[in-house]
């Protein structure tokens, strides 16, 4: 049986349902609160009501995609998922730099450090508990990685062959994606085991065409910033890609960061959205339920899975 690692404890990866692969259910630090108070959401009780929303449409798994540190706070994760009954999947790791204090003890780590702490959230607790991170996620700002993201890379390696973990990784403005492949591909990662995200921010087929060739899921997260959209870039981007034959690595999410997007602090359209709404957006443009079964259910059921780990003697 293979399982994913929710923040209330494994679950079998059959058992995840219908899942939004890139969330931002809390983000609550001093830098977030002064510096971007659109993205500031500290508040479990509206987290537990934007998920209790998506709930009752039929979502059943959400990846928090903050890593402590950077805003995310487990325990606030654990209330929500509590409140709402939705699993929840936290998220270990390093977002970029300017999430972080300029005298924060992460900025000098280097990747066996880095890969310390991100093995610990894992298998131990995270933020001295004893809820345990379910994902890796690393980000990079540019197609050139820096020394630092070179570092943070292979610590996320380090730390998914040591302990199963799935990989999933930031790409700014949606660019970057092949040279984090590229390198995954030099650190030995079987790229089955990695998730890359918003690229879809980039309305290039031959891209994507490249990116999904590698054999890495994607998960696209810009439908509700496209909601009032005709003909939506990124719907037309999945078809296209759907037909390529590419059904099996592409996944979504909302990256429902700002606080305009929650119908909770009354924003639109909604976190629910995603499914409720983006779901009959593709149908319209021919995607049938069994794709969209791939897409929200069997693709992330692979991608959250937690990899056996084989010992050499």
């Amino acid at each position: 049986m293979t399982i994913a690692r929710s923040v209330l404890g494994d679950i079998p990866t059959n058992a995840l349902g219908v899942t939004y692969m890139h969330e931002h259910l809390i983000i609550d630090s001093r830098i977030v609160e002064n510096e971007f108070k659109h993205i500031w959401l500290p508040s479990t009780e509206a987290a537990a009501s934007e998920a209790s929303l998506c709930y009752e449409v039929g979502v059943r798994t959400l990846v928090d995609c903050m890593p402590m540190g950077s805003g995310g706070d487990i325990r606030k994760l654990v209330e929500v998922s509590k409140n709402s009954e939705i699993n929840i999947i936290a998220s270990t790791g390093m977002h970029t730099r300017k999430y972080y204090e300029s005298d924060d003890a992460i900025l000098q780590m280097n990747a066996d450090e880095l890969s310390e702490k991100f093995i610990e959230d894992i298998q131990i607790g995270s933020k001295n508990t004893s809820h345990k991170a379910g994902i890796i996620k690393v980000a990079s700002m540019d197609e050139k990685l820096s020394t630092k993201e070179k570092d943070l890379f292979e610590a996320a390696a380090i730390a998914h062959n040591q302990t199963g973990a799935p990989i999933l990784t930031h790409c700014e403005h949606g660019e970057g994606a092949i040279e984090q492949i590229e390198l995954f591909h030099k650190l030995g990662i079987s790229l089955d085991n990695v998730t890359i995200s918003h690229t879809d921010k980039v309305d290039d087929y031959g891209y994507h065409y490249e990116i999904l060739s590698s054999g890495v899921f994607v998960e696209f997260d810009q439908s509700l910033r496209q909601f009032e959209d005709l003909t939506p870039k990124s719907a037309s981007l999945t078809c296209a890609l759907l037909e390529a034959g590419f059904s099996d690595q592409i996944m979504f999410g909302t990256d429902g960061a700002r606080r305009t997007l929650w119908s909770t602090l009354n924003g639109t359209p909604g976190l629910a959205w995603l499914y409720s709404g983006w779901s009959k957006v593709l149908i319209n443009l021919g995607v049938t339920q069994k794709d969209l079964d791939k897409f929200f259910i069997g693709n992330p059921s692979k991608a959250l899975q937690f990899k056996e780990i084989k010992n050499v003697f």
